[in-house]
């Protein structure tokens, strides 16, 4: 499964991406909203940190003014991934974009019927969003696996990016019914290398070589 980082922190991109836990950066208007910086500019120095794909997300809500933002977004870099929300425009605009070459991914998917359209419309992504269903006491996992068995059906090749990652669970749950991709926040992957029993016996360990009265260096 690829790690997207769910982020436009550029510091924490850099770090995650020296230890090889990035394969791609996802951002949305919320996101630059707190980095408090020029959407171009950041969206510019993340391209140019990762290799994979950055997604970039347009805020216009008609099909021709999403385009036309869509174009603009991809001119950043040859990694732009531009992203569009799951609705008649945004399929749309979708259709366009990835028939001029373009990566799409196609964001707020909570259903199954949604993520087949955006695999119609020739989407590179699809990303349902986990947190927001459990919110509601949906289960987002059950639309992870839904669509996965919908796209092995036909052979799509939309990659399912599951997103709205809340925990360490959702990230296990995501790579166990073969999500192809998760994008979450630093502090979760961060998070993912917790373990009480690492740290109960690293504990143990250190207590014992300092009774050895040995050194290393």
């Amino acid at each position: 499964m690829k790690f997207f980082v769910d982020t436009a922190d550029v510091a924490a991109i850099a770090e995650l991406n020296e230890l090889g836990m990035v394969d791609g950066v996802t951002t949305n208007p919320s996101i630059i909203m707190k980095s408090g910086r020029d959407i171009l500019e950041v969206t510019k120095e993340i391209c140019s940190i990762v290799s994979g794909p950055v997604s970039a997300e347009v805020v216009a809500t008609k099909a021709e003014d999403m385009i036309a933002e869509g174009r603009k977004l991809a001119e950043i870099a040859e990694n732009i991934a531009v992203k569009v929300p799951l609705t008649w425009d945004g399929l749309k605009t979708c259709k366009v974009l990835s028939s001029e070459g373009r990566m799409v991914n196609v964001t707020l998917c909570f259903s199954a019927n949604q993520a087949l359209l955006a695999a119609k419309a020739g989407a590179t992504f699809i990303s349902p969003f986990i947190g927001r269903l459990d919110d509601i006491n949906l289960d987002g996992m059950e639309l992870i696996s839904d669509i996965r068995q919908i796209y092995d059906n036909y052979d799509f090749q939309t990659q399912i990016l599951a997103a709205s990652i809340r925990t360490v669970n959702h990230v296990r749950e995501c790579a166990l019914v073969g999500a192809d991709v998760m994008t979450a926040p630093p502090s979760v992957i961060k998070a993912m290398a917790n373990h009480v029993l690492t740290d109960k016996g690293l504990e143990q360990f250190m207590a014992d070589w300092a009774k050895t009265g040995q050194k290393i260096l």
